[in-house]
């Protein structure tokens, strides 16, 4: 279980204080994913990475009763200077998982051929993301966090076969997913939540959440 009990959080532009969440409480349960519809501007990273502990709140508790991934494409746990090889191994020791199995399987999913022994820093935007989404997938967490759905790639295989096994990891486990595009929870997610002017409207399905959405977009 993941829980938000009166969370608050803003931040000072500069000119004036921006609100992203004021006192909100929500659960997600295990075996129930969420999608979070926001447009963009309004902190859907800021909430997603409040729920991997990245950022603190203002006022308020965050609970996490089970394992939460980092978010989807995070890179502040991988060393650019490090290799994707060298780098799986090091987050698998500090998951406590088998290094052996983590190099494997990212070696096996982000398919960077030579690269995977190369720094990070000569990869390219998209060549991270499939690593760090790799990486993500090979760790054993009981809830995903995804910011804007699939990695900013356009490996067409890479999005296919990481598309399928996000589908078949709802079996077994949880899913949140912000983005604001309605479309992008539609595989992923059952209930639904919209994030509006500092206050988060949860809902039973997409199809309510979408109708409040498109009503504050398009209104």
């Amino acid at each position: 279980m993941l829980e938000f009990e009166n969370v608050s959080k803003s931040f000072w532009t500069g000119t004036r204080r921006k609100v992203i969440l004021d006192r909100v409480s929500f659960r997600v349960e295990l075996g129930k994913s969420l999608g979070v519809l926001a447009p963009n501007g309004t902190g859907k990273t800021t909430l997603i990475n409040m729920m991997a502990g990245l950022e603190k709140p203002d006022e308020g508790v965050i609970r996490r009763e089970c394992r939460v991934s980092f978010p989807m494409g995070f890179a502040g746990g991988v060393s650019k200077k490090m290799s994707a090889l060298e780098n799986a191994r090091y987050i698998a020791k500090i998951y406590g998982m088998d290094p052996d199995y983590v190099e494997a399987y990212c070696s096996w999913m982000c398919d960077l051929g030579e690269y995977f022994n190369q720094p990070l820093a000569t990869y390219s935007a998209g060549m991270r993301a499939r690593f760090t989404f790799s990486l993500m997938l090979a760790l054993d967490f009981d809830m995903y966090l995804i910011d804007e759905g699939m990695p900013a790639t356009t490996d067409v295989e890479f999005n296919k076969k990481a598309g399928s096994i996000l589908q078949e990891r709802l079996r077994t486990t949880t899913l949140v997913i912000v983005s604001h595009n309605p479309k992008t929870l539609e595989k992923f997610a059952r209930q639904a939540a919209v994030l509006v002017d500092g206050q988060l409207h949860m809902f039973d399905s997409l199809e309510e959440a979408t109708q409040l959405y498109d009503y504050q977009t398009q209104g």
